[in-house]
């Protein structure tokens, strides 16, 4: 299933449908501030096996990251972090940047594997963050892969659903994506260090 919603007017209608897709272990394809996303809750094991599986790589392999609607849900699935990793991610969130955290114990065991670290996205926009404040959990966040040679990331709705609409509930069509994926921070060290510049422009 193929919806329209607009990034200025938000149809609050067509976004609760998509949450009672994703209460219902629903996956969806989403906009972002960056790419468009594959995603569901995290929740839901199901759910996140079915991602998994359409990605075409182990969960406990993966480099999926929670998109979280505000700041909140840091103690929630972190470890305590210090203040000038705080203030780092208070300063460039919401933005397209995705911080990689330690893991505290609240995390579902299927993501971490041998891994002890989450990467945390707050994005820039307000359709995935209106359905992760509905839903009350954050959102698996993996990229739409395209699969040419030149253009890494598929950019129009339309076309996502051409390819992915037998294998996911819903793809929200919120106009063209970017081209460029979120920033990584890694600030599991002593100091946060960038490992993938994307997107997101970094002044430490």
């Amino acid at each position: 299933m193929l919806v329209k919603i607009y990034k200025k007017d938000t149809d609050m209608r067509e976004i609760e449908k998509a949450v009672d897709i994703l209460r219902n272990g629903g996956v969806i394809v989403y906009p972002t501030d960056t790419v468009y996303g594959i995603g569901c809750d995290v929740m839901n094991m199901k759910a996140v096996g079915r991602v998994a599986r359409i990605k075409n790589i182990p969960i406990e392999k993966s480099n999926f990251s929670f998109i979280c609607s505000d700041l909140s849900h840091l103690s929630d699935y972190c470890r305590p972090i210090s203040n000038q990793v705080f203030k780092l991610m208070k300063r460039y969130l919401p933005g397209p940047y995705t911080f990689i955290l330690n893991a505290n114990n609240n995390v579902p065991r299927y993501f971490k594997g041998k891994k002890k670290t989450i990467g945390i996205r707050v994005p820039d926009h307000p359709v995935v963050t209106e359905l992760v404040r509905i839903l009350g959990n954050p959102i698996l966040s993996t990229s739409v892969h395209d699969e040419d040679d030149i253009i890494e990331y598929t950019t129009n709705p339309e076309l996502i659903h051409e390819k992915l609409g037998n294998s996911v509930d819903l793809v929200i069509d919120c106009g063209s994506g970017d081209i460029y994926p979120s920033t990584v921070i890694d600030c599991t060290g002593d100091s946060p260090v960038m490992i993938r510049q994307g997107k997101g422009i970094l002044n430490f």
